[in-house]
Order: C-alpha cells, then structure tokens, then sequence
C-alpha cells in the first residue's frame, strides 16, 4: 500500500508539473472548496507537490516511516487490519491537517496549498509513538530519540508559523503531527502503555 500510494503521488505530481489545469483543479483552495464545494480537494492537494525537492523528500520520509507503523500496528493492534489502520492514519492526517487553514483562509482567494506533509507527520509521529527512543536521523547523519526530535520539530513549526514569512503549512505540519501521535489512542487507549513501557 505505501508503494501504491508513492507511485500514485508521484505520477500526479510531476503530471500536474506539467499540466496547470490538472493542478489547479486539484489543489487546496479553502476559497473555492466553500464556494463550490469541491470537497475533494482535501485529498487529491496530498497527491501535488511544489517541485520534485518537495516531492522527494515526502516520498522518502513516507517510504523510511511506513513500513516501520505498519509493522507496529500489526505487531500491538493483531486484531486489526494493519493495511486499513495505515489508510486511515494517512488520509486522516491529509484531511485533518487543512482543517485550520480551510477556517483560516476560507475568504482568501490567493491562498492554495499543495503536497502531502500533514499525512507524512501523520506517519513519523505515529512511529515515535509506538517507539519513543529509537532515533530519528537528522538531515540522515545526526541520530536524535525520536520523543525529542519531535519535541524540537513541533517547536521550530510552531514558531515559523508565527512568522508566517514563507510558503510552507506549518500549521498542516503541527495538525498532522498531533494526530499521528494520538492515533494509535483513538483506535486502543490502552496502548498508552506501550508507550510508557518503550519510553
């Protein structure tokens, strides 16, 4: 499944690099979704990317994070259907993620967002989750817990949304993450305990 998902972004991304009709008709426009209805659109922006740095980096970080949740899910959730808990973490961190900027812009014509980001927090947060102190390698060289790393991503998010001097949706960086990590606790509470014991 996370193949599938790879290889459908990435054959709709760099599409879309190409065709800006396909684009825009796919990406998250809170000001057209309200005035049209084209729900969809929280969607198919997860499937866009800016540029293929952009495109890359979240294709690596899904393809290096995926895996790793889906083993744990069916590791400590044996009863569920690992594949299926995988689609709702993904697409459930892709929706969730625009919800504020959806509120926050939704008479800003001007305003759009692309890519996939909130659904890939979605994934790294779920995996510190389930395993706290295994190390997350910063920039692929420093190896950092994963329970800190964390800590210093939603704080550097954080305080660039506060800029707000680029393009880049933090706020969808936070939502996701936030998600990710609670996940796990909306489909059994009592993994709580899983991570206290791997803390």
């Amino acid at each position: 499944m996370i193949i599938i998902i790879i290889a459908i972004t990435t054959l709709i991304s760099i599409t879309a690099f190409k065709d800006r009709g396909l684009f825009n008709k796919l990406l998250f426009s809170p000001y057209i979704i309200r005035r049209s209805n084209q729900f969809y659109r929280f969607i198919t922006y997860g499937f866009l990317h800016g540029d293929y740095m952009h495109l890359f980096i979240n294709m690596f970080v899904l393809f290096s994070f995926g895996s790793a949740v889906v083993s744990y899910f069916n590791y400590y959730l044996p009863s569920k259907n690992p594949t299926l808990l995988f689609l709702e973490l993904y697409f459930g961190g892709l929706i969730l993620s625009s919800i504020y900027d959806y509120f926050k812009h939704s008479d800003n014509y001007g305003y759009s967002a692309v890519g996939a980001s909130g659904a890939i927090s979605a994934v790294l947060f779920a995996t510190i989750f389930f395993a706290p102190m295994q190390p997350v390698y910063f920039f692929g060289i420093l190896p950092i817990p994963g329970i800190i790393f964390g800590g210093l991503y939603l704080f550097y998010e954080y305080k660039l949304s506060k800029k707000n001097s680029d393009n880049i949706g933090h706020a969808a960086h936070i939502s996701g993450s936030i998600f990710g990590f609670i996940f796990p606790l909306l489909v059994k509470t009592e993994l709580i305990q899983v991570f206290i014991n791997n803390f």
